[in-house]
């Protein structure tokens, strides 16, 4: 099984280390466009400040950002798992994991990230500050610029896994499932049920994503070799594990199942 995970816009710079070492991450065929734009960002935060804040949709009080940009090169580095603090990452609680759980969380987490393309958690990575949905003046549009190199890494990888998808809508555009792995991959969503009613959780599915991932990884029937191949199995492991999943089959073939994780209260941590 792989699931997919977005990144945090919250992160932990390193106070020591080393910098990132391009040629050292995973997906070493990402390398091309990993120096590329992290050459082009640093670049334009050297000299533009003012340009920089606002294609990355910074306001004044965020002009430390935009420094911390410009030093990405020579910026200590740290594991992925320890940089990323967003609500998703505090839930699942990646930085607490040992042996065979974390051990299960490098092999099967894949990070899609606006700077390095695609993460394990084990990834050594500066903080950065470049969101997925920012247009790059010389670059253009992230989603854009990752779509053609992702079409090639993330298939190859899943091979025949089922591929879980918790991403938020800025990084689906980075890469969409299609033909025989899109009959593989299903969508997770949170809902909020309140009296008799549902409705689609915003900021707060983070944190239930999170806490779901980590049973997963938890669980070795889950997350090992005999964990689910298809949508439906996994809709049945999350039953399973104690959730109220309800699979909706893809609306036409060559898309992807949804799996409705409802809650009767929202997760906040």
């Amino acid at each position: 099984m792989l699931i997919l995970l977005p990144p945090s816009e919250g992160k932990a710079a390193p106070a020591s280390g080393s910098p990132v070492d391009l040629d050292a991450l995973s997906f070493p065929e990402l390398t091309g466009e990993r120096v590329d734009l992290l050459a082009a960002l640093v670049r334009l935060c050297r000299t533009d400040p003012a340009t920089a804040a606002s294609a990355l949709g910074l306001g004044p009080q965020q002009a430390d950002e935009v420094a911390r940009n410009a030093e990405l090169a020579q910026a200590p580095a740290a594991p992925a798992r320890e940089v990323y603090t967003g609500v998703l990452y505090e839930a699942l609680g990646l930085r607490s994991l040992r042996g065979a759980t974390a051990r299960r969380a490098d092999a099967s987490l894949l990070i899609t990230s606006g700077l390095w393309g695609l993460l394990r958690p084990s990834d050594v990575i500066a903080a950065y500050r470049l969101g997925g949905g920012v247009s790059l003046p010389g670059t253009g549009p992230l989603a854009a610029y990752w779509r053609r190199p992702l079409a090639k890494s993330l298939p190859a990888t899943a091979g025949d896994d089922l591929v879980v998808d918790l991403r938020s809508s800025t990084y689906t555009a980075f890469w969409r499932p299609t033909g025989d792995i899109a009959d593989r991959t299903v969508v997770v969503r949170v809902l909020h049920e309140h009296d008799g009613r549902r409705t689609v959780v915003s900021h707060h599915n983070k944190a239930t994503k999170g806490r779901l991932v980590r049973q997963l990884l938890d669980d070795g029937r889950a997350s090992g070799a005999r964990g689910p191949r298809t949508p439906e199995a996994f809709a049945r492991t999350l039953t399973r594990l104690g959730w109220t999943a309800e699979l909706t089959p893809p609306p036409r073939p060559g898309r992807p199942a949804t799996v409705d994780v409802v809650v009767a209260e929202v997760a906040t941590s």
